[in-house]
């Protein structure tokens, strides 16, 4: 089912492969990649700077995913069922 509304508009989450790189930020997530003291940068432990690393990579992916993304349609098809329906119970 699609998103499109009569009015031309797309609301809500839309599928595109581009929304894979948003994968890469999570990676912060998992502690035991990085947990290091070493290789040290300008005196700093690895397990910091590479944090810091991270959340430019993390701006960086999620600015890639919008400029890619934005404005795209998922699907310009119509609805089947519209939310009226569904709050009616209607079937068709």
């Amino acid at each position: 089912m699609s998103t499109a509304k009569p009015d031309g508009r797309v609301r809500g989450f839309q599928f595109s492969p581009w929304n894979l790189l948003l994968i890469i930020p999570l990676l912060i997530l998992v502690t035991p990649l990085f947990n290091f003291d070493g290789p040290r940068l300008f005196g700093m432990p690895f397990f910091y700077w590479f944090q810091l690393a991270f959340v430019v990579v993390g701006v960086l992916c999620t600015g890639i995913v919008y400029w890619a993304t934005r404005g795209k349609p998922g699907h310009a098809g119509r609805d089947e069922l519209s939310v009226d329906d569904l709050d009616e119970g209607e079937v068709r």
